[in-house]
């Protein structure tokens, strides 16, 4: 027997209000309100994932709202900035049933309670076509205080935190599985992709020590290249120095085509950013304190473009930069 569904303000209601905070009114009001301590700016973001591009249609629900929300931090990780609040609208086929919009609510608030943010608001309609999902974040910084893509400097050196290309590899084990890696290894890379790590901690940490920062997510030497454009900049990049995972370096071994195509690879949301070489020893104590690889890899020269070398010191030619939306 069909059962009929809870409908847009019974979802609202059941699933999405009691993820409210103070600012979103309980969701019962057209607007939020938002306020920012003196001395301290909004830092707005908003990133779409749409079904079938961004994520698979058997995807879990929960690890789908996990990862659009955790793309959103990432942003405002890079601008060094807090997360306080967010928005949510949604755009979904009646095959998405009140069980999926359930579990994918339960996904925002376990995130929510782990990165100390709240909805606030948002929009809900239907669709004959795939899901869309929009989240709009709201993090706080100190007037000044935001960091930004423009400031790198010749004579920087690169560094990114943790690892690069196992989102790369955890869609494509999902997409084709994978014989050559132990089960725990491919599942290591699968959770990589459907839910980043996004480095909040470190980002608010970096302020007033780096000079330019980006979050990998168009793919590493993409977003670098962001940084360069930005910057008025040039940088080269070693790509034996990139950082790999236990699993990503079993994959990889001596293949310099693969481990070109994962600095390629998106979705890592890695921190990648530039400093003097002298802040050098305060970020090894950073990543010490953290508990977070943050390695170095390149540097920042003048000119423009980004240069690969490999490890004999020969230019890389790689097939694709990145990660493109058209």
């Amino acid at each position: 027997m069909h059962r009929e569904t809870l409908g847009e303000f019974g979802r609202i209601r059941e699933f999405f209000a009691p993820l409210a905070g103070p600012g979103g009114l309980g969701l019962g009001d057209d607007a939020a309100l938002v306020e920012c301590a003196p001395g301290r700016r909004i830092v707005a973001t908003v990133d779409q994932a749409v079904e079938g591009v961004h994520f698979l249609p058997d995807d879990p629900p929960d690890l789908v709202a996990k990862k659009l929300l955790r793309r959103n931090l990432s942003d405002l990780a890079a601008m060094g900035a807090m997360p306080r609040h967010y928005l949510l609208t949604t755009a979904l086929p009646k095959s998405r049933g009140d069980d999926w919009v359930k579990r994918f609510a339960q996904g925002l608030g376990e995130d929510q309670r782990r990165f100390g943010l709240h909805l606030i608001g948002g929009d809900s309609t239907s669709t004959s076509g795939p899901a869309v999902l929009t989240l709009t974040a709201l993090g706080e910084v100190a007037v000044g205080g935001e960091i930004r893509r423009s400031g790198a400097k010749p004579g920087d050196r690169i560094w990114v935190s943790g690892t690069i290309g196992d989102a790369f590899l955890g869609l494509k084990v999902l997409r084709e599985g994978n014989g050559a890696l132990a089960p725990e290894h491919c599942a290591e890379l699968v959770v990589r992709y459907r839910t980043p790590d996004p480095r909040v901690e470190l980002g608010v940490r970096l302020g007033g020590i780096v000079h330019a920062m980006i979050d990998v997510s168009d793919g590493l030497i993409a977003d670098l290249g962001h940084v360069c454009e930005q910057s008025g900049a040039a940088a080269t990049v070693r790509l034996n120095a990139m950082p790999l995972s236990e699993p990503a370096a079993a994959l990889v071994g001596g293949d310099e085509t693969l481990r070109a195509q994962l600095a390629s690879g998106g979705d890592d949301y890695e921190l990648l950013f530039t400093a003097a070489p002298e802040r050098g020893v305060t970020i090894a104590r950073l990543s010490a304190a953290l508990d977070l690889p943050i390695t170095e890899i390149g540097v920042v020269e003048s000119g423009s473009g980004v240069r690969v070398l490999d490890a004999d010191g020969r230019p890389v030619a790689l097939a694709a930069g990145g990660w493109r939306h058209f």
